[in-house]
């Protein structure tokens, strides 16, 4: 079945060259709302217009390539608008993922290269699993999650909703990480980060801004 792309980012270029190894006669275009971009191509994957063209082509297969989890959340709501069923969605994973028994994997996920999974992890729906990922026993990865390049989650680890964890950063055993909230790159999370919070660091903390920064922020 053909595929269409939703949003013309670094993220739909890793899933189109992740379609032609594993499917190289598979037809993929790409639709987009910037109108800059209609007519121009993605990697010789046409831009063929906006997203209300998913209405036409109703025989393609599609995935979300938003790099952000919101953003992600947004394109699938206003799709679901416009008839886009559950079943119409995708999942992408790359040849190099073994999926073990009892593993769930939501409808709308992407899995790059050299993911590691062990016993009974869960992915929800529209989750961003980028390369080298390692995901142990009874890790629960909620919807709209993104989890960039190098993450390792211990045993039990739940991702909720929409969260980010940055690139080679670390969750201990046990530990949940909330709703919308940001692990920043190369951290080590020893406990519950908060929803909506954003914690960097070994051990992570929460991130603090300083009041001459904030103004510095508002006056440019």
């Amino acid at each position: 079945m053909s595929l269409i792309l939703v949003a013309a980012s670094g993220l739909a270029r890793e899933v189109l060259a992740l379609v032609r190894t594993t499917a190289p006669d598979r037809q993929v275009l790409v639709l987009d709302d910037d109108t800059a971009l209609w007519g121009s191509d993605l990697d010789g994957a046409p831009v063929a217009g906006g997203l209300d063209l998913v209405t036409t082509y109703v025989d393609h297969e599609v995935l979300v390539c938003a790099g952000r989890g919101t953003a992600r959340r947004s394109i699938a709501s206003r799709l679901s608008g416009l008839g886009v069923t559950p079943d119409r969605y995708a999942r992408a994973v790359h040849p190099s993922v073994e999926m073990p028994s009892g593993c769930m994997v939501g409808c709308g996920t992407i899995m790059l290269a050299n993911v590691s999974l062990t016993a009974n992890p869960t992915v929800g729906k529209h989750v961003v699993v980028m390369p080298n990922v390692t995901l142990t026993h009874d890790d629960v990865v909620e919807d709209f999650a993104t989890i960039a390049s190098g993450v390792s989650l211990g045993g039990g680890v739940h991702v909720e909703t929409g969260a980010y964890l940055g690139m080679n950063s670390s969750v201990r055993e046990g530990v949940r990480v909330g709703k919308e909230a940001l692990l920043g790159m190369g951290a080590a999370l020893l406990e519950d980060l908060p929803p909506e919070s954003t914690w960097v660091g070994v051990p992570a903390r929460p991130i603090t801004v300083s009041n001459s920064v904030r103004g510095s922020r508002c006056a440019s």
